[in-house]
C-alpha cells in the first residue's frame, strides 16, 4: 500500500481505492458464481467416482466376446466357396477384434477426449478477459444498465451454472455407457444404439469448447464502439447463448436418439401386426 499511495498522489489514490471498493463489492456475490462456472466449463471432469461401475460394464460385456468370436468363426466356416459370405465373416471377425480392444481402452480413451476438450477450453478462455465477465464502471451509460440489469445478469449466471452442472453429472456418468455405446456400434444390427449413444455424449464433452467460442467472439465486441457501452446486454447475452446451445444440442440430441430408437422398435411391430391384420 505504500508502493501505491503516497503524498505525492493521495488526491488520485483515495478516489481510485474508494472505485475498487465499490467494484468489489458489486462483483462479490458474482465472483463465486463466474469462479464455479469457469471450474465446470475448464475443468477435466472426474471420472474416479464411476470408475468401478466401469469395471462391472466391461466384465459384463466380456461376456459376450467369445459368442461373437465363435458367431464369426462358423459363418467363416459355413460360407464355403461363397465369396461374399466369406468377406463379410472377415469383416464381422475385424470388427470384434477392434470392439474388443476399444471397449477394453474405452476409460482411457473417454479420458483422453475429456483432458482433450478441457486444453481447448481452457486455451481459449485465457483469450478472454477476466474482466468481461465482471462489472465494471467504464462509463455512465455503463453503470446505469448495469444496475438495471444487475438481476437479470444474476439470473442467467444461476441458470448456467445448473445446466452446466447437469452437463458434469452426464458426462461423469458418461464413462459408463461409453463402452456399452462402441460395443453396440460395432454390431451390425445394433448399430444405431450405439451411435446414438456415443453422439449424445460427444456432444455433452464439447459443447462446453463452444461455449468458450461465444464468450470469446462476444468479448471482442466491446472492441468495438457500438458495443462497448452496452457492456452488460453483451453480458447477458453471451451467456444466454450459451445456456440456450447447450439446452438445445443436449436436448434435441437425446430426443432424436430416443425417436430413432422407437422407430427402429415400433416399426417391427406396426409391420407384424399389419400382416396378422
Amino acid at each position: 500500500m505504500a508502493d501505491e499511495c503516497g503524498l505525492l498522489n493521495l488526491a488520485s489514490c483515495i478516489p481510485q481505492k474508494i472505485y475498487d471498493f465499490f467494484l468489489n463489492v458489486l462483483n462479490a456475490p458474482l465472483d463465486p458464481l463466474l469462479s464455479l462456472v469457469k471450474s465446470l466449463i475448464t475443468e477435466p471432469v472426474n471420472l474416479q467416482l464411476y470408475a468401478p461401475l466401469w469395471a462391472i460394464i466391461i466384465y459384463m460385456l466380456s461376456l459376450f466376446y467369445g459368442f461373437l468370436m465363435l458367431y464369426s468363426g462358423f459363418n467363416f466356416i459355413l460360407s464355403g466357396y461363397d465369396a461374399v459370405k466369406r468377406e463379410r465373416a472377415k469383416e464381422w471377425f475385424r470388427n470384434t477384434l477392434i470392439m474388443i480392444v476399444l471397449v477394453q481402452a474405452s476409460y482411457f480413451l473417454y479420458s483422453l477426449v475429456l483432458d482433450l476438450n478441457s486444453l481447448m477450453t481452457a486455451g481459449v478462455m485465457s483469450l478472454i478477459d477476466q474482466n468481461f465477465f465482471r462489472l465494471t464502471a467504464d462509463n455512465i451509460i455503463n453503470i446505469g444498465l448495469q444496475f438495471f440489469f444487475i438481476s437479470i445478469y444474476v439470473l442467467i449466471l444461476l441458470l448456467a451454472t445448473i445446466i452446466l452442472t447437469l452437463r458434469y453429472v452426464l458426462v461423469a456418468s458418461g464413462i459408463v455407457f461409453f463402452p456399452i455405446g462402441i460395443f453396440l456400434y460395432f454390431i451390425p444390427p445394433l448399430r444405431g444404439y450405439g451411435k446414438a449413444i456415443l453422439n449424445f455424449f460427444g456432444i455433452c464433452i464439447f459443447i462446453s469448447f463452444f461455449d468458450a467460442i461465444v464468450f470469446l467472439i462476444c468479448s471482442k465486441l466491446l472492441d468495438v464502439a457500438l458495443f462497448a457501452d452496452t457492456k452488460i446486454l453483451v453480458m447477458i447475452t453471451a451467456f444466454t447463448i450459451a445456456n440456450l446451445m447447450m439446452l438445445y444440442f443436449m436436448v434435441f440430441s437425446l430426443f432424436k436418439a430416443a425417436v430413432n430408437l422407437g422407430n427402429k422398435i415400433i416399426t417391427p411391430i406396426v409391420m407384424v401386426a399389419k400382416y396378422f391384420a
